[in-house]
């Protein structure tokens, strides 16, 4: 089927259309990655709404020590959601440059690969979190005037694990046909309804810190039953049926081939900035509770990069798969463009409002110093990690995942760890803990980029078999 007619087909056969937009393959690609970028950038933003509000009502209806909890477990949730989030962007790869060649059926077979990859993913993750949150607690030194609260929204929050993995993959294989908006929508919903379940289970009926934990399971469960009702419902275009859910070894190969180093890294680097975690906790609770309130702000500050660095995913694996290598290479240098400015402007931003926006999580003002201490200490370094999580990015869609997984482990996980090691027994500061952070994104972005223009992934295979 062609172009053409497949786009027709979908128009005629599915109640949600492929919009005009879904082919990246031509017309003006600023236009095309900023208009397919804010959709995702609205959406993760959303997304962390769920553990956000749950820090702001903790911090402020409950007590800091909630907040020092809630922000303890936080790094813990990231291991498995950073793996998976990984296996979700070789997905993506692999299904946008089997939508660029026009292989349908192929398609349809690794979107059903995918979610049963989900699916197994999902159960084990549920039931390690569920056993094994006490220890992983315990080996962060995690204090024990928060250790109990800690455990218990840790735990609820994995009985919930596989609904958050089931959207992130629906998300990916509708962004990976340009489809960035429904997966929008969702949010906006789920998000109010995580909002008022916050509201009523910690401020009216009292439940604490397990209130809020149980609001975010609720509100990503019906995320998750929305964006799999879409892939149903859009039948000429994705053709999911419950039934045909099954394993597919090529594909499979081909997701985990991507998918497989990026989790892995994204994993391996969410260890290391738990360990992190460890060392800040060691100055205690009110430094740990300005540090989880710094948290919120960074993962916020780091969603332009994080949207844009998803955008050159789908827009490089589809013009690969269409064939326009050079095409592929000048969007990436529009969007390294794009995460300088749009970077900027944000940092400047929380420099001049940073203390205003960390008060959203605690009143406490000895909480704010620590937050805002650390918060400008590491401003004028993000556009670094920004190019830095770029060009990764840019290398998994051209199909090389190896690279930048072995510099980005390298550099977040050995360099930091030696770092930390080494200053923490000739300084006992908060301050040279932070500043691992500018040295390790200086030398991800630089390796990354070097290896980038050498253009050794242009050796990789890059076409879909």
């Amino acid at each position: 089927m062609t172009k053409r007619g497949w786009k027709e087909a979908a128009e005629r056969g599915a109640s949600f259309a492929v919009n005009k937009g879904t082919y990246l393959t031509e017309g003006n690609m600023v236009r095309q990655i900023l208009l397919f970028t804010i959709p995702l950038f609205l959406g993760n933003i959303l997304q962390q709404l769920y553990n956000t509000v749950d820090v702001a009502v903790v911090g402020r209806y409950v007590s800091s020590a909630a907040l020092a909890a809630v922000g303890s477990s936080s790094p813990i949730i990231n291991i498995l959601v950073g793996f998976y989030s990984g296996v979700s962007t070789g997905a993506c790869a692999v299904i946008a440059r089997l939508f660029g060649a026009e292989e349908r059926k192929q398609m349809q077979q690794a979107v059903h690969t995918t979610l049963w990859l989900t699916l197994l993913l999902g159960g084990c993750s549920m039931v390690f979190g569920i056993v094994a949150s006490p220890t992983i607690l315990r080996l962060m030194r995690a204090p024990e005037d928060v250790f109990v609260e800690a455990v218990v929204y840790l735990r609820i929050y994995f009985c919930g694990i596989w609904a958050l993995m089931l959207y992130n993959m629906g998300s990916a294989i509708l962004q990976a046909v340009g489809d960035s908006k429904r997966p929008l929508y969702f949010l906006c919903f789920t998000s109010g309804v995580n909002i008022v379940l916050d509201v009523l289970f910690v401020v009216v009926f009292h439940w604490g810190i397990a209130g809020v934990a149980w609001a975010t399971v609720i509100a990503q469960a019906l995320s998750a039953a929305l964006v799999l009702w879409v892939l149903y419902r859009q039948q000429d275009l994705f053709g999911l049926r419950p039934r045909e859910i099954r394993c597919h070894r090529a594909f499979l190969s081909q997701v985990l081939q991507i998918g497989l180093p990026s989790g892995l890294q994204r994993s391996i680097t969410s260890i290391s900035n738990a360990m992190v975690q460890s060392y800040v906790n060691l100055f205690g609770t009110m430094v740990m509770a300005g540090f989880s309130a710094y948290m919120k702000v960074d993962v916020f500050l780091g969603l332009p990069m994080q949207s844009l660095s998803l955008a050159i995913v789908t827009f490089v694996g589809q013009n690969m798969g269409a064939g326009k290598l050079e095409r592929a290479k000048k969007g990436v240098f529009v969007t390294a463009v794009l995460v300088c400015v749009i970077n900027i402007s944000c940092c400047l931003f929380l420099w001049l409002f940073g203390r205003e926006v960390l008060g959203i999580f605690s009143t406490d003002q000895t909480v704010l110093d620590y937050g805002e201490q650390i918060l400008r200490q590491l401003l004028p370094f993000y556009f670094l990690l920004g190019l830095a999580q770029l060009y990764a990015g840019a290398l998994r869609g051209f199909g090389d995942a190896v690279a930048p997984m072995g510099i980005m482990i390298g550099c977040y996980v050995v360099l930091r760890q030696v770092f930390l090691w080494a200053a923490t027994r000739v300084f006992h500061s908060v301050d040279i803990i932070i500043w691992n952070y500018p040295i390790t994104w200086f030398a991800a972005f630089a390796v990354v980029f070097l290896y980038y223009k050498r253009g050794k992934w242009q050796t990789k295979e890059s076409k879909v078999k």
